[in-house]
């Protein structure tokens, strides 16, 4: 099978469109003849070898297609049914999910495939955060896929949100609930400006640099949470998750792929690519200002 691989850390150019062997599930698994896979940050970071491991690795993070084999123990969907969820190398015709959930229907596969590490990594932010009806929130970087799920899931639940976003971004911001407003300096007196009594909460996935400014906005280190600056996270007392240990909501996909279908919960496609052109779906992630999901279809 076809899949997009590298034998080394480094940059766009140790990629490789290679022939390897189909992987096979194991228990509590499925694997799906790939249909869409989502592109994602985190792919060229592993790429790069920050988080380590063993080589060579795939990526992809995310897709939807046929599950075409069971492995023993799983009873929730059949050969010939249609899913999505998180996995490992999902850039390739086959691969291996021991996290999924169904595609209702109305949902394309390219939908799908660009659901379930936004929805994921919202939905446990949210979570970690205590986000609920009352309490104003500011997403800090709310344009990309994270910050647009996180903007709806937390309207949803009857928060008021303050977005940062560019002034490109704002109106598909304001679209989705959110109050927004421009990063950068000047950030706390233009929040300040919008929410008079103060922000609860702040869940940063924004450029580095701004967790100083947005403890002095939330008036406590406890009331923030990143999920991107990791470099200044300790030094400003500011919790971090995703690393070793974190539990992870992919029991959230289930219900947010209903409301995608129903057009209650919208992650846009920015563009699709065949896999053949996977380097260019990568260097367009990489280059940032991303403000809709990248998907690579198999053809």
């Amino acid at each position: 099978m076809r899949s997009v691989r590298f034998h080394e850390f480094g940059g766009l150019e140790v990629m490789r469109l290679e022939q390897v062997p189909e992987p096979h599930p194991a228990a509590k698994q499925v694997r799906v003849v790939v249909r869409a896979a989502g592109v994602n940050p985190a792919d060229w970071k592993i790429r790069e070898g920050e988080l380590g491991g063993e080589l060579p690795q795939g990526v992809g993070l995310e897709v939807a297609g046929v599950v075409d084999e069971v492995g023993d123990q799983v009873t929730d969907v059949h050969v010939g049914d249609l899913v999505f969820g998180s996995t490992a190398g999902g850039a390739a015709d086959f691969a291996v999910l021991s996290d999924y959930a169904l595609i209702p229907e109305g949902l394309a596969f390219a939908q799908a495939a660009a659901l379930p590490v936004a929805v994921e990594t919202a939905t446990r932010g949210l979570d970690l955060l205590g986000v609920r009806a009352g309490r104003t929130l500011l997403i800090n970087g709310a344009a990309g896929a994270v910050g647009t799920v996180a903007t709806q899931l937390a309207v949803a639940r009857g928060a008021r949100v303050i977005a940062t976003v560019s002034a490109g971004n704002a109106d598909r911001l304001r679209e989705y609930g959110a109050e927004p407003t421009t990063y950068g300096d000047g950030l706390a007196q233009r929040v300040a400006g919008l929410a008079p009594d103060g922000v609860d909460l702040v869940f940063d996935m924004g450029p580095a640099g701004a967790l100083a400014a947005l403890v002095q906005i939330a008036g406590h280190s406890g009331n923030v949470l990143t999920i991107s600056d990791f470099q200044h996270a300790e030094a400003n007392g500011v919790r971090t998750t995703g690393s070793a240990g974190t539990v992870f909501r992919w029991d959230a996909l289930s219900e947010a792929a209903t409301l995608a279908a129903r057009g209650e919960l919208c992650l846009p496609i920015q563009q699709t690519f065949p896999l053949a052109e996977f380097a260019e779906a990568y260097r367009i992630s990489q280059a940032g200002h991303v403000s809709g999901k990248l998907v690579l279809l198999m053809g």
